[in-house]
């Protein structure tokens, strides 16, 4: 599956869900194809989920809290592997991807 516009792409490839772009969308409702996409991969019963934000080059408020929703639906799943994918050239993501490690102990977090 593949959500696309002007400003940012997120798709999949199996497990692994990519993020691309500038997402600044209005609040929980204007996320909720994204959330969909992600429950989608989750639903599949994968045998690890890699998040790869290290394209994505803006993410607001709202968004952060869609993978703070998504990271805690995860723990549901203690054996399944995660890894967050970052990116040290985008200044919010070594400032906000480690809290989703404080959301689940089991998230393997990779900023490079």
């Amino acid at each position: 599956m593949e959500i696309k516009t002007g400003e940012y792409n997120v798709w999949n490839e199996g497990s692994t869900i990519h993020y691309e772009g500038t997402l600044r969308l209005s609040g929980t409702d204007a996320y909720q194809p994204i959330l969909d996409l992600m429950q989608g991969v989750l639903a599949d019963n994968p045998k690890n989920v890699v998040l790869d934000l290290t394209q994505l080059e803006f993410l607001n408020s709202s968004g952060i809290n869609l993978l703070a929703k998504f990271t805690i639906e995860l723990r549901k799943h203690p054996d399944l592997p995660v890894k967050v994918l970052g990116s040290t050239k985008i200044p919010w993501q070594s400032k906000s991807l480690p809290n989703l490690q404080k959301l689940h102990k089991g998230v393997e977090l990779v900023i490079v």
